[in-house]
């Protein structure tokens, strides 16, 4: 069973028919937040066609959650698909993570540097 279905009803800040949304455990940001599948899921490629169109709508919703208690100059939208590209929970779970200026040195290139090495051209 996901870690994801097994989490605690007072971690979820929102929830509809298709997702919800907790904040992670572990930000890399104030305010860094997971929208998970309600449905176990592998990953964005596993979910239905309905799921795909819903995502938007909730991750918009996500966006304003974050700005009820933070005010990001950014973000970054990132899923991990698959154990080679990162994933450790094989559940769908969309990371929306905040920026802020002065988080990073130089932010250029962003989810670029998922790859080491290849995030600057």
């Amino acid at each position: 069973m996901s870690v994801f279905l097994q989490l605690p009803k007072d971690r979820i800040i929102f929830q509809d028919e298709l997702f919800f949304i907790i904040r992670d455990k572990y930000p890399v940001s104030p305010g860094h937040s997971l929208i998970i599948s309600n449905q176990l899921r592998a990953d964005y490629f596993d979910l239905t066609n309905d799921e795909k169109f819903h995502l938007p709508k909730v991750i918009e919703k996500c966006k304003q959650f974050i700005e009820q208690d933070f005010t990001p100059d950014g973000y970054n939208i990132g899923m991990n698909c698959g154990e080679v590209a990162g994933q450790t929970v094989m559940h769908f779970h969309c990371h929306l993570i905040p920026r802020f200026k002065g988080d990073m040195a130089d932010p250029r290139g962003g989810v670029r540097h998922s790859v080491e090495g290849k995030g600057y051209y």
